[in-house]
């Protein structure tokens, strides 16, 4: 499955390519997102947003210098500004003529075969009304033994409970690439990769930025559930948008993950 080819696909936007450095939500970035999906759509496609942000956009609403570090410190950040953020979605998304749709979910609840079935049944439902499924963790009643632990996990459990054909991940950085580009400038970016090792989870680093959870060795490891399970993967900078566009006309942008099988 080439990704111009997916007719399904889930698309994962982190908190760094969502807001500013000091926590307030990037209007302009999210505006964009919102443009591009919405013609995604209109070409036909269908698109399920995992879309992280909520505590970062809380913390900044609240004027907090850093994210919180106790769990009802990032409970309260995130209720509040999961507000903020689908408010921001909805505005946007109904500028183009789409509906977002807030599904709030965790690992609880994909452990357990009914209420599993019944996010299955939802998303499905929403596709067919045409509306866009955006997706978090439920973070503000989230507690250890039911976290996720990071939106690149919950992304690819989206994209193998959707049954979509493709997961687009788009983060701080440009793609894989075979070291730390933010260290060595000589670092070379790996444009497709057929098989996750080993090796290479233990020489990824961690999160990139201080507004996120995860870094590159959470995508390499959501790439590789969702490979296993037959889904094409692309990693690529959320920095533009409108790159999702080159990505879909079928050219080199990041790093494409072949999935194992045919789906």
């Amino acid at each position: 499955m080439h990704i111009k080819n997916a007719k399904r696909v889930v698309i994962k936007i982190g908190s760094s390519s969502l807001t500013y450095d000091n926590g307030k939500p990037n209007l302009r970035k999210i505006e964009r997102l919102a443009r591009v999906i919405s013609d995604l759509k209109n070409s036909g496609k269908e698109i399920i947003l995992v879309s992280s942000g909520a505590i970062a956009v809380g913390v900044g609403r609240l004027g907090l210098k850093e994210r919180p570090t106790t769990t009802r410190g990032k409970q309260a950040a995130a209720a509040i500004g999961q507000c903020d953020l689908m408010s921001i979605y909805d505005r946007f998304f109904s500028e183009y003529g789409y509906v977002p749709a807030q599904i709030l979910i965790t690992r609880d609840v994909i452990d357990n075969d009914e209420r599993r079935s019944n996010v299955i049944n939802t998303i499905e439902a929403l596709l067919e009304l045409d509306a866009i499924p955006v997706i978090n963790e439920n973070d503000s009643v989230s507690f250890e033994e039911i976290l996720f632990g990071d939106n690149d996990k919950l992304s690819a459990i989206v994209a193998d409970l959707s049954s979509a054909d493709a997961l687009v991940i788009m983060t701080d950085i440009d793609g894989f690439y075979d070291s730390n580009p933010k260290e060595n400038e000589d670092a070379r970016l790996i444009c497709r990769v057929k098989e996750i090792t080993d090796e290479m989870l233990n020489a990824a680093g961690g999160s990139g930025s201080n507004r996120g959870t995860g870094g590159m060795h959470t995508k390499l490891e959501a790439a590789r559930f969702a490979t296993e399970k037959g889904i094409a993967v692309q990693v690529m900078s959320g920095d533009n948008p409108a790159l999702l566009y080159d990505l879909f006309d079928g050219h080199s942008v990041g790093t494409f993950f072949e999935p194992k099988g045919q789906k």
